[in-house]
């Protein structure tokens, strides 16, 4: 079959040859153009490099653990990635999706399966709205590009500051509970500690407020949550 740019790309990320010549013979008959990495260096510079439409992740690489692939490279694109591991563990598998994975699927695998797990992937990233820009007075959030502007300059934000901006920004006016915001940039293990929520936002609004004590864009909303207030 022919393989055009208009194929869907796949990254296939294993150490294992054997792993990666088996996914290569099972998805080669399918509609994709298949790319290959053996290792997570090779993977990040793979992925700015064919900028591909998905990703098959395994954790375990010999230089840099794939939850940590996962974190490096949600700082800068939002590609959907699967996890292939042989990882069983709900403790790996939370781990990788709060870490950014889109799927998980525990090796062995049938092909049938993962064929179907990969179509719903990229059907979802097909149908995603381009992520907006947020302007309010002198600062901007460019969702598709990860920036965050103040008074004209870039900011630079953790990966968990970022998130919890972006959640903001997708709710822009709306209050948001400490819970939400908890569960959805934690998860379920954290509904308790919302001190880890009030040390973020803190965080965050030393770099993005004019006067931290006097927030003029994260609104808290006592006993409730915050706010990303909005002039329109």
């Amino acid at each position: 079959m022919k393989k055009g740019e208009h194929l869907p790309r796949i990254l296939i990320i294993d150490d294992e040859q054997a792993i990666r010549r088996f996914l290569h013979t099972a998805l080669d008959s399918n509609d994709f153009t298949l790319y290959e990495a053996e290792s997570g260096h090779a993977a990040l510079a793979a992925t700015a490099a064919l900028r591909p439409d998905l990703l098959l992740l395994d954790l375990g690489l010999p230089d840099i653990d794939g939850i940590d692939v996962i974190k490096r490279l949600r700082e800068w694109t939002q590609v959907p990635i699967i996890v292939l591991s042989v990882r069983n563990r709900e403790g790996d598998k939370v781990a990788a999706l709060n870490a950014g994975a889109d799927d998980y699927v525990t090796k062995p695998f049938g092909v049938a399966e993962l064929l179907a797990r990969i179509l719903v992937v990229l059907r979802r990233s097909q149908q995603q709205t381009p992520e907006p820009v947020f302007i309010d007075d002198d600062l901007t959030v460019d969702l598709a590009r990860r920036r965050v502007i103040l008074q004209g300059s870039d900011i630079s934000l953790t990966p968990t500051e970022y998130d919890i901006l972006r959640l903001l920004v997708s709710h822009a006016g709306k209050v948001l509970t400490h819970s939400q915001i908890l569960k959805q940039i934690w998860g379920l293990a954290y509904l308790e500690q919302p001190h880890v929520l009030r040390v973020n936002i803190s965080n965050l609004r030393r770099k993005i407020e004019t006067d931290p004590s006097r927030p003029r864009h994260i609104i808290t909303e006592p006993g409730v949550g915050y706010r990303l207030r909005t002039s329109f």
